[in-house]
């Protein structure tokens, strides 16, 4: 993928505006990490040469100043909440995040437990984190919420959360996901701060809408559709055109809470240090663009995958169809369509001509691999070996594994474990061909391509299992699959 994003600048500008940030207030400053702190997969997309960890990377050369607060919303945890870029749930990310944030010598003060009331399985994780020596605060749901701010602004609203103790200047909140009640999270804060006689203040990091570019470039396209199950809306700030007479974006939420934040910091400090939620931002992502057009382009292409999640979503029975007009609505906008990705193309002509499921991989030199479903293999296990023949320079038609050392795997997928389908899933191959390198050179030789299937589009004519989706995942393939289950025998 052709590189459109300075990550070097990025570290070192955005790390300079915080620490401005931090100097226009007093004792604290509260800021409110939106998007993913770490592992975030979605920028480095749509931003070509952005660093998934680049926000945390960026923090580290800010940790003698920082701790970090982890907050997770109790609905979250109830539903167990699945976090799409990694496929676990975000009461296990808090444990994640927490150990690695810890690992690379960020301090972590304390986890938060935002929307309480009562839930069971709150709880339980509450026990849980104690037993591991984490402290953990709860914040309540308060009525109303967050139009009376009579109420929020009292004993009874903020002051019913527990006060958060911190220890450093700046105090990062983040959390697993969207929704998690972040900004709230840092407004108790500064309730209980006023109270206590801390001059705290208050910013917000969001990567996406990037405020200094144009309402529909595809950047900011791409991040409606990434967040169309929360029904976010990219809009003009209108706020920030009367105030300076300067057009920027801010996302609908922001906006439409801006009037009632505003009246809040006005019932604890009695007047508002911003003008507008453009204000409030920190992100400085949009001065690091450095090629337009390859970001364009990502950003369609992260679009188009977009759309196919939603569908699959909706034939698990995961989402609404609201979520996939939207995204429609959005290809309109960025005047593409699903024909515009090659390798789902690829797929799906193979698929109609063979009557089989099928695969089609992109490498990074622009070749297109394709594969189908065989006796011995899935069409993604046989997608897999396929292209690491190619990168390998092994001819097409050499066997990686024997047919005699696939039988045996089918055999006991079948008689002793119960299975139905003697295929080998990407899993299973991969171990076959790792046992096959042992003492095969060509073997050998195509399992050390694997490091360059990383960012590789990839797109199936059917829906696969979770243990092929997490494969690919793991070996960093963008993959998108057709909304067939292969179970309901279209092929």
């Amino acid at each position: 993928m052709k590189i459109g994003f300075d990550n070097a600048k990025y570290l070192k500008i955005q790390s300079e505006h915080i620490k401005e940030r931090i100097a226009q207030f007093g004792d604290k400053l509260y800021l409110e990490f939106g998007g993913k702190l770490f592992d975030d997969y979605h920028a480095s997309r749509v931003l070509p040469g952005f660093a998934p960890d680049a926000k945390l990377q960026m923090l580290m050369q800010l940790s003698e100043y920082a701790e970090i607060v982890i907050v997770i919303s109790a609905a979250d945890i109830e539903k167990n909440k699945i976090h799409g870029d990694l496929g676990i749930t975000y009461d296990v990310d808090v444990l994640r995040l927490h150990e690695e944030f810890q690992k690379r010598g960020l301090y972590v003060g304390s986890v938060v437990i935002t929307h309480y009331t009562g839930q069971i399985s709150a709880d339980q994780f509450k026990a849980r984190l104690e037993k591991k020596n984490i402290r953990v605060y709860l914040h309540y749901t308060i009525e109303g919420y967050p139009a009376n701010v009579p109420l929020i602004v009292s004993e009874n609203g903020y002051g019913k959360n527990d006060y958060i103790k911190t220890s450093r200047p700046l105090v990062v909140i983040t959390a697993p996901g969207p929704g998690s009640g972040k900004m709230a999270t840092c407004l108790s804060q500064l309730y209980h701060d006023n109270l206590r006689g801390v001059k705290a203040g208050y910013a917000k990091f969001e990567t996406f809408p990037i405020w200094n570019i144009p309402l529909k470039h595809p950047i900011n396209l791409a991040y409606e559709a990434a967040t169309a199950d929360l029904n976010d809306v990219n809009m003009i700030d209108p706020f920030h055109l009367e105030a300076y007479g300067e057009t920027t974006v801010n996302y609908n939420r922001d906006i439409e809470i801006f009037p009632v934040l505003n009246a809040i910091f006005e019932g604890i400090y009695g007047t508002n240090p911003y003008k507008s939620p453009t204000d409030m931002g920190v992100n400085m992502a949009g001065n690091c663009i450095m090629d337009d057009e390859a970001c364009c382009e990502a950003s369609r292409m992260e679009i188009i995958r977009r759309y196919y999640t939603a569908l699959n979503k909706v034939v698990r029975e995961d989402a609404s169809e609201n979520e996939v007009y939207k995204i429609e609505l959005l290809m309109k906008q960025a005047k593409i369509s699903t024909a515009d990705r090659k390798v789902t193309t690829a797929a799906r002509e193979r698929a109609e001509k063979l009557g089989v499921p099928t695969a089609a991989m992109e490498l990074a030199d622009g070749h297109i691999i394709t594969s189908k479903t065989s006796d011995f293999l899935g069409t993604s296990a046989a997608l897999l070996l396929n292209a690491l023949k190619y990168l390998a320079g092994v001819e097409h038609n050499i066997k990686l594994i024997k047919p005699e050392a696939i039988e045996p795997i089918q055999d006991l997928k079948v008689r002793y474990l119960g299975g139905k389908n003697p295929r080998l899933h990407t899993d299973e191959v991969l171990i076959a061909l790792s046992l096959a390198a042992c003492s095969d050179e060509n073997a050998k030789l195509s399992l050390q391509q694997l490091p360059r299937l990383r960012g590789c589009q990839a797109h199936t004519s059917v829906m696969l299992s979770e243990v092929d989706i997490k494969i690919f995942k793991k070996l960093g393939v963008d993959l998108t699959s057709e909304p067939i289950q292969h179970t309901r025998k279209r092929y």
